[in-house]
């Protein structure tokens, strides 16, 4: 799939614009094809331009113009959202699959579509008003987020050994002490390190610069005095696979699932994003403010990093005894219970 040939010219011009101007990733904007052809089948569909027993997924969109773009009402949109929530296959490619797809992926896909609507009113100016200006995104749980305690962060560095033990430990200790995220971790060049400095290139080819503690300069030290002294194919690359090229990400998650498992943790409820979250915890629990906390991270917007604050049970205990109102007494007598009444 390639959408500089498989997208027509109106929805091309979007997701170049998204790859070459916005700096999204290639994997962002193939995200944002597919969302937008399953959106213009399913329109195509309701604008009776193609059978209602056609097969979904095969509908060709090569045809989409501004006219049928244009022809959208925010009607046809929750109506999209409709099929999404009831009648979408979760896996159709799959016999077993359940139907539905989740609130926070239709959110997403809501969100690709008024991203288009807003590129072609506000940027090429191809529509005088945008029909989707209201639309509204489907309302999604905030679950907080899991993480590992001191406790579990500390066992789970001790459980590292084996041929590729200083490698793995600086892996775990710069996801834990960083809060880096995979795809970052694995992008890292050995020309990142800069002293007491990391440089870290995140979403949006955004760039940052994370200072390194004792831990992780130590780490990184151990793990470059073996890397030097093997062969290396990729040279650029920080980290090394046993084929001495860059590191895979399916590599990081079963390294990370195999010392959690080492470490008596449960590898199905951690990840290498959990030890984002640890790492994240961990330094709001120990005195980081969270706006230092979102430059850290690499989020753009504020809320993003704002969930952390809801998950330290000790600080909330804290805030709640630190009500002034926590310590008057009225005066007030207790309530006399009531005498058994005699039958």
């Amino acid at each position: 799939m390639d959408y500089r040939t498989d997208a027509p010219p109106i929805l091309r011009d979007f997701l170049t614009y998204h790859e070459a101007i916005q700096g999204h990733s290639k994997k962002t904007v193939d995200e944002y094809f597919l969302d937008l052809r399953n959106f213009f089948r399913f329109i195509k569909i309701e604008k009776n331009k193609v059978s209602r027993s056609a097969e979904f997924d095969s509908i060709d969109i090569s045809d989409v113009d501004l006219e049928l773009v244009g022809s959208v009402t925010l009607s046809d949109v929750y109506s999209y959202m409709n099929y999404l929530s009831r009648d979408r296959a979760q896996h159709p490619n799959s016999d077993q699959t359940d139907f539905g797809l989740m609130a926070s992926t239709r959110a997403r896909k809501a969100a690709s579509i008024r991203s288009f609507y807003k590129y072609l009113t506000n940027k090429a100016k191809l529509l005088s008003e945008n029909p989707l200006q209201d639309l509204d995104s489907p309302k999604t749980r905030k679950s907080l987020p899991r993480y590992l305690d001191l406790e579990g962060s500390i066992q789970l560095l001790e459980s590292v050994d084996g041929p590729n033990q200083e490698r793995d430990r600086c892996i775990l200790t710069l996801f834990l002490n960083c809060g880096l995220r995979i795809s970052e971790l694995i992008g890292l060049n050995i020309t990142d390190v800069r002293g007491d400095q990391l440089r870290v290139l995140g979403k949006g080819n955004k760039e940052r610069i994370l200072y390194l503690n004792d831990a992780c300069m130590e780490e990184i030290q151990n793990y470059l005095t073996v890397r030097n002294a093997q062969t290396v194919i990729d040279r650029n690359a920080l980290f090394l696979s046993n084929r001495r090229t860059r590191i895979s990400k399916a590599a990081v998650e079963k390294l990370v699932k195999k010392y959690l498992l080492k470490a008596g943790l449960d590898s199905t409820q951690y990840s290498p994003h959990k030890l984002r979250h640890t790492a994240a915890t961990l330094m709001l629990q120990n005195g980081v403010d969270v706006r230092t906390l979102q430059e850290v991270l690499g989020h753009e917007h504020l809320n993003t990093t704002q969930i952390y604050t809801h998950v330290d049970n000790e600080n909330l205990r804290m805030a709640a005894k630190a009500n002034p109102l926590g310590r008057v007494k009225t005066g007030r007598k207790k309530p006399t219970p009531p005498p058994p009444q005699s039958e």
